[in-house]
């Protein structure tokens, strides 16, 4: 009489080789959409961003004690751009009157901003500004200085 003997081991199946080939197909498939999604910006703000142009118009107005910004900004990216903070290197800049704006894709607009009291400023001199956004960013343009 023969005994026939089964080894634990000899008992498993593996997947079929067609099921395999349908997996790799579909998971190749799946990270090919989400490479040329991202490529190609479809899926909304992640290939977006913001990119302001400070136009050279812009300047520092000295009206009697006080001093006013007047910048010319353009948004020339695909995200809107939301300023937190502008700043006038070198000077105690007074930005109580600021608050966040936003400028969306394309637009252009005038920024007015009181920086201080006038004796701050000399007319005819440039100064740096900075304007901060909220996606980190930080734009510089050189203004100059005239009185009113």
């Amino acid at each position: 009489m023969k005994y026939l003997v089964l080894n634990a081991m000899n008992t498993r199946k593996a997947i079929s080789p067609i099921l395999a080939t349908v997996i790799i197909i579909a998971v190749t498939l799946v990270i090919a959409i989400g490479v040329i999604g991202w490529i190609m910006g479809i899926w909304g703000s992640f290939g977006s961003t913001e990119s302001l142009q400070i136009y050279p118009d812009s300047n520092i107005t000295i009206k009697g004690t006080s001093a006013i910004l007047y910048l010319h900004v353009k948004n020339t990216g695909t995200a809107t751009a939301v300023i937190k903070k502008i700043e006038i290197v070198g000077i105690a800049t007074n930005t109580t009157g600021f608050s966040q704006s936003s400028i969306k894709p394309g637009e252009e607009t005038w920024i007015t901003l009181n920086v201080g009291a006038a004796s701050s400023y000399t007319a005819g001199t440039s100064y740096q500004v900075k304007v901060y956004t909220a996606a980190g960013n930080v734009y510089s343009a050189v203004v100059q200085a005239k009185q009113s």
